[in-house]
């Protein structure tokens, strides 16, 4: 037996003591303990994961969610609806809250929890409405002087006729261009899965932070792989060649800070998950709350021209 698969097994034989004593009532610490114990042994044990086992812990089923850190980080959310021209989307939703005490406006892509939500919400994936939605809340934001805070979640902008025939590309290319010109902070957290512009409409933060186990690409991976190689089942290589992680993006200058997750990935833990990721946009916002609207204007404008700039020797 391989050391993943006996974590694997340690792991599926925790989650069924954990069931039985949850509905027997029984008190199975004593049992659960040690084999916790090895469970995190092993974990720790364990070399880094490569690019696409990073990709596959951000889709890991019960990563948190956007609505998750909202339960756990923010008091006072109030979600308003509609972008005033079309309809709703569940898939990109957000509103006035506070942030471990701070006012804020959120910018949420959610996925979804169960079954049913995540249909609803397609993964994540906003159409049109969902990136006007963004523009009207970022300009609710400016209007009352609230720094803006996006979590971002998505594997992409929904790519459906319908999105095309309501302008989904010019839609995304409006939240982008109105991310770029706010007068108050921006703080973006890639939370999950950051792909293409679906990611970047809201993604136009001035700092943006990535969680360990999270990727932010201009494609996903079987994206990539479909169109260089014709064949969805060489992800992995196109993973190693997209240099979509969190280390990869820290060294390239795209993101600006790594969060740390629990051992074994944030779906281990959410409560854990959350505690770095509040720490981590607070302390952002209070550093950017202390520069004019100008400098942050000038600062972000700054930073996304840097990106991609090269020498020739």
């Amino acid at each position: 037996m391989t050391a993943p698969d006996a974590l694997q097994e340690l792991e599926a034989r925790v989650r069924d003591l954990e069931g039985t004593a949850q509905k027997t009532g029984q008190n199975l610490d004593a049992a659960l303990t040690p084999l916790r114990a090895e469970v995190q042994r092993l974990r720790e044990s364990r070399p880094p994961p490569t690019r696409w086992e990073r990709v596959q812990l951000a889709r890991a089923a019960g990563r948190p969610t956007a609505l998750d850190y909202v339960e756990r980080l923010c008091t006072e959310f109030h979600e308003l609806h509609g972008d005033r021209r079309f309809g709703d989307d569940p898939a990109l939703i957000g509103g006035p809250a506070r942030w471990q005490g701070i006012p804020v406006m959120l910018l949420l892509q959610e996925k979804g929890r169960q079954t049913k939500s995540k249909i609803r919400r397609r993964f994540g994936s906003a159409n049109p409405e969902g990136f006007r939605k963004a523009v009207r809340l970022m300009d609710l934001a400016e209007k009352f002087g609230l720094p803006v805070v996006a979590l971002v979640d998505t594997q992409g902008a929904y790519p459906g006729l319908e999105a095309e025939e309501r302008g989904q590309g010019w839609a995304i290319a409006e939240s982008i261009r109105r991310m770029l010109s706010l007068r108050v902070p921006a703080v973006c957290v890639v939370i999950g899965e950051g792909g293409s512009g679906g990611a970047l409409a809201v993604a136009v933060g001035n700092r943006v932070l990535i969680q360990e186990n999270a990727w932010y690409s201009v494609i996903s991976p079987e994206g990539a792989a479909s169109i260089i190689w014709k064949d969805a089942a060489q992800a992995p290589l196109a993973a190693e060649a997209l240099k979509l992680t969190a280390p990869d993006l820290l060294g390239l200058g795209i993101v600006e800070e790594i969060i740390p997750e629990p051992v074994g990935g944030a779906h281990q833990d959410a409560d854990a998950a959350a505690v770095p990721v509040g720490e981590a946009v607070t302390r952002h916002l209070r550093e950017l709350m202390a520069q004019s609207p100008d400098e942050l204007l000038r600062q972000r404008g700054e930073r996304f021209r840097r990106l991609g700039a090269f020498a020739e020797g």
